[in-house]
């Protein structure tokens, strides 16, 4: 199935509710509606192929959720060298909009964004410190959010800074990676939140939070891509319904934004998605690559599976983090 028939039989036309105010950044009656599941029962997922900050805005709207206090705006700087991260332009205004700070941990490997300082450079060169406030949240060291419920990981170690913000907006670049097959909404809460030491913990499933231990510590690929599930499980349960789920389908590399040096993408744009779900979200990205032009998907298609990477969605669901079931909502216009 094409991508433009998979959205006509997924997605479920949205002017009415547009018409009726659900738009306005506010907690009205119809953005309470649109909190809620479906009459299906499924979680919402909603669409735009349009890949504007105006687009951004508008489909961050559709959630019905206004981050309120200290927002946190979680996104990948990129590393020095890759040129997929999201454009600060692209995402200046929404940013603005809810006078977020932008945050990230440092890394857990190799470059430059391994140490506070050189990190913080790369995200002024990329654009970032011109639009938002950026936070190094493991500048001052980790913290332990526990996850009794995990098989591999019974706590997650994040940034110091992480207890600083009320809200969160889970701003993804959606693209695929080298060890996890793909990156959405899941990994950027669970590794792209985790501090350098909790980004080892994760990638070893536990054995060792030491950066440099880690590469001598790696687990079975199904263990590691099961402690990414269980690390988002601990921010998730720590921030609660405080967060909005956005994944931006551009520039749509094999390799991470945290590949200095990434494949050249072979698939087109594909649109811009939010939901209240990450697991939903994720599971319907993963859907449109799927559903996208066969040939030009392949090579997404293929390192997805190498790595088993839809473990992450089985997983997160068998830990009640979300649904892998959900109802498509296109708010093109």
């Amino acid at each position: 199935m094409e991508r433009r028939d998979f959205i006509k039989t997924a997605g479920t036309t949205t002017l009415a509710m547009m018409a009726a105010g659900s738009l306005s950044n506010c907690d009205s009656p119809s953005a309470k509606k649109q909190k809620q599941q479906t009459a299906t029962g499924k979680p919402s997922v909603f669409m735009t192929t349009a890949i504007t900050p105006e687009s951004l805005l508008a489909i961050y709207s559709m959630t019905g959720r206004h981050l309120k206090g200290k927002v946190a705006v979680k996104v990948s700087t990129g590393e020095a060298g890759n040129q997929h991260y999201l454009s600060p332009d692209l995402i200046k205004e929404l940013v603005l909009s809810t006078n977020g700070t932008i945050v990230e941990c440092n890394t857990a490997y190799a470059g430059k964004r391994l140490k506070t300082e050189e990190h913080r450079e790369v995200a002024k060169e990329h654009g970032f410190t011109a639009i938002a406030e950026v936070d190094i949240m493991d500048e001052n060291g980790s913290v332990s959010l526990p996850f009794p419920e995990g098989k591999h990981l019974k706590e997650d170690f994040v940034g110091a800074n992480f207890k600083n913000y009320d809200s969160w907006l889970v701003l993804s670049h959606f693209k695929g990676h080298q060890m996890a097959g793909f990156g959405g909404a899941l990994k950027n809460i669970s590794i792209g939140i985790g501090s350098s030491s909790g980004k080892a913990w994760i990638h070893s499933a536990g054995k060792t939070d030491n950066v440099d231990e880690l590469w001598d510590n790696l687990p079975e690929q199904n263990d590691f891509v099961e402690s990414m599930a269980e690390a988002a499980g601990a921010v998730m349960k720590a921030i609660g319904d405080n967060v909005v789920y956005i994944n931006i389908m551009n520039h749509l590399s094999i390799d991470c934004d945290c590949n200095g040096n990434p494949a050249p993408p072979e698939l087109d744009d594909i649109g811009i998605l939010a939901s209240l779900d990450p697991v939903a979200l994720d599971k319907a990205c993963v859907d449109l690559i799927y559903a996208a032009d066969t040939q030009r998907s392949a090579s997404l298609r293929q390192r997805i599976e190498q790595q088993n990477g839809t473990l992450i969605l089985t997983h997160a669901e068998s830990l009640g983090l979300g649904s892998r079931q959900y109802e498509l909502v296109d708010i093109n216009t």
